[in-house]
């Protein structure tokens, strides 16, 4: 199928693209990577009347320190954050992950931004949002206003964002040292999405867990945080005990929906091998 007609705007400034939005109202998609919008409008799933093109809007792309702070562009690539030296040496999971993501060609086009604002509990930088304890930074007529990864996804296709703002960006604190982290997902075949996937940051001092982050992909209508996981941890030494008792814990908030992937049953199972792994992965990283 073909999508139905539609106008072709691309703005290049975000002022110029809010304006647009503004103007156009409900009837208006943005554009970043197109890798969901646009099979959703071959299916005619998605008919927007207007199409705001963000791809000429150079401040949207980039990776920068600031302080602590690394500030990724919304626009921003995945083989650009595979690439990335800041983020191999401040945050390594983000492009160990993007490595994790389709395959080169989507990588080349897929933006960052783009697979967090869709907010499709399939996508993977929800979940690695959340683990890293990012933040967004959201621009619209108002202004700015800065909103944490964590309570962000509201449900499937279904985020904090207004119709009439745009992510510009992605803000995210450096590891600290004896920091560390593992992406585990599990998948069909390469490029696909995750049957289950864990992301786990965890910071050691004396051998005694004093940071733990455990967000989940695919597993609910959206990115979940496993708090209850997170406090079987903190404040003990590792062990296989402790570890058990975190991915039981995180299989609990599991509700996961039946699907060519598997039925929930298997998929709460393989998200609790996915936080085993994960801890285990991360916790040999800590130095």
């Amino acid at each position: 199928m073909i999508p139905a007609p539609f106008d072709y705007h691309a703005p290049t400034s975000v002022a110029d693209a809010i304006a647009l939005l503004g103007d156009l109202g409900p009837d208006a998609k943005l554009l970043a990577g197109g890798h969901s919008l646009l099979p959703m409008m071959k299916l005619r799933f998605a008919n927007p009347a207007h199409l705001i093109d963000l791809n000429r809007i150079p401040e949207l792309r980039g990776i920068r320190e600031d302080g602590d702070m690394v500030v990724i562009g919304a626009m921003t690539v995945e083989n650009d954050l595979i690439a990335s030296k800041v983020l191999q040496a401040r945050v390594p999971l983000l492009p160990e992950a993007a490595k994790m993501i389709a395959d080169p060609q989507v990588r080349n086009r897929g933006t960052i931004g783009g697979d967090i604002a869709h907010g499709d509990p399939g996508n993977d930088h929800p979940a690695l949002a959340i683990a890293v304890d990012a933040r967004f930074v959201l621009q619209g007529p108002k202004g700015l206003r800065t909103v944490a990864a964590d309570g962000f996804f509201l449900g499937t296709y279904m985020t904090g964002m207004a119709e009439d703002e745009i992510l510009v960006a992605i803000q995210v604190p450096a590891f600290k040292p004896r920091t560390g982290s593992a992406y585990e997902k599990l998948k069909r075949k390469t490029g696909d999405w995750a049957t289950a996937a864990a992301a786990v940051v965890l910071r050691l001092d004396g051998g005694v867990v004093s940071h733990a982050r455990i967000a989940l992909t695919n597993l609910a209508p959206m990115a979940l945080r496993a708090n209850d996981a997170e406090a079987a941890l903190l404040g003990k030494p590792l062990s296989a005990a402790t570890i058990a008792d975190a991915a039981a814990k995180a299989m609990a908030i599991c509700d996961p929906a039946e699907d060519l992937r598997g039925d929930p049953e298997y998929k709460t199972a393989m998200a609790g091998q996915m936080v085993r792994r994960a801890i285990a992965k991360a916790a040999a990283r800590c130095q």
